[in-house]
């Protein structure tokens, strides 16, 4: 079965950081059915790159974006929800449709999910946080789909060749489809951009490794 502690990149302050609508996004572990933080953020940009401030759908579109953040940061997914879909129906932007695809991860809504943060991707495909937190939902689902997730955190990668944590999401996904060099060679790039967890990893993968050609050279003699 495939592992499933892929890293997910979703906004939400409720979740020990910021929403879209403040422009920031957390990260978040998938492990299983939960989501433990893992401490770190990053931005994202909560207007669209042609907004204006006379724009009275963007604004109010803004608004319940706004009020979705304050929900979240309560606790009331749901209710984030609604303001986020209801931002999405005023004005569709990929922040408002990222953040809709977060509710949905949290709710475990996961086909839901993959629908928004496509949507998001149409709208801003050089988004690497999209592409991450669409490859966990893709590992979440009840049938895994790591080919899909494998798709997807290779666009984020070469959208953003120093982010450390993509570089080991990757490396957890191959390692789960038994690509050991593949894999191995993400742990050590994520190693070189300061994660220090993938150490271990990477001694596992090489004891894999090395257990593998063991293997092969036995069935050979």
């Amino acid at each position: 079965m495939l592992a499933r502690h892929l890293l997910a990149k979703v906004a939400g302050r409720a979740y020990l950081s910021r929403l879209a609508t403040s422009s920031q996004a957390a990260r978040f572990t998938a492990r299983s059915s939960a989501l433990l933080s893992c401490g770190q953020r990053r931005w994202a940009t909560s207007t669209t790159p042609h907004s204006t401030a006379s724009d009275p759908a963007e604004v109010e579109a803004l608004q319940c974006l706004e009020q979705g953040t304050l929900k979240l940061e309560e606790g009331d997914v749901e209710a984030a929800k609604e303001f986020y879909q209801r931002s999405v129906e005023i004005k569709r932007t990929a922040s408002s449709l990222f953040n809709l695809g977060v509710t949905h991860y949290h709710l475990k809504q996961f086909d839901e999910a993959i629908s928004a943060w496509k949507d998001s991707i149409a709208l801003q495909p050089s988004s690497p946080d999209a592409h991450t937190n669409l490859a966990s939902a893709y590992v979440m689902l009840p049938v895994s789909r790591p080919d899909l997730a494998l798709h997807h955190l290779h666009i984020a990668a070469s959208l953003a060749p120093a982010d450390g944590e993509i570089a080991f999401n990757l490396a957890v996904v191959l390692e789960s489809c038994g690509k050991l060099e593949e894999a191995l060679k993400q742990y050590k790039r994520s190693t070189q951009h300061g994660i220090q967890r993938a150490e271990m990893h990477i001694r596992n993968v090489s004891a894999k490794i090395l257990g593998r050609m063991a293997e092969a050279e036995k069935s050979k003699s």
